[in-house]
């Protein structure tokens, strides 16, 4: 019976494993620290850190593409907090999610070109 995997695929498992690790490590305080600084328990942030990484690695366009939080992301959602409350921060975030979606999907992210990279 033929082994399933290779020594060259339990190498890249176990230092995919590592790295994964590593950027789990980096990530987890960082949406903590945005969820605190947002206003909302730590919970809801790792909770939005392991569905984020979980629907990007399922999206994902290169195997090679690392995701996680973005700290600026604290200020607009400290902002709809404290404006429409907490229980409106998921349908919110949901529509700028679909949003981008649509734009990726319609490619408009090339009307940018047009703009000098200093602009932007």
């Amino acid at each position: 019976m033929r082994n399933l995997m290779s020594i060259k695929d339990k190498a890249s498992l176990t230092s995919e494993l590592s790295a994964s690790f590593v950027v789990f490590l980096v990530a987890l305080p960082l949406c903590m620290g945005i969820a605190i600084a947002s206003g909302v328990p730590p919970a809801c942030g790792i909770v939005a850190g392991i569905v984020g990484g979980l629907i990007v690695s399922a999206f994902s366009g290169s195997p090679l593409l690392v995701s996680g939080p973005a700290a600026g992301l604290a200020v607009v959602v400290a902002e709809i907090v404290q404006q429409y409350g907490i229980e409106m921060l998921g349908p919110v975030l949901m529509l700028a999610g679909l949003l981008q979606f649509l734009a990726g999907l319609f490619k408009t992210g090339q009307l940018f070109r047009a703009m000098s990279p200093a602009v932007i």
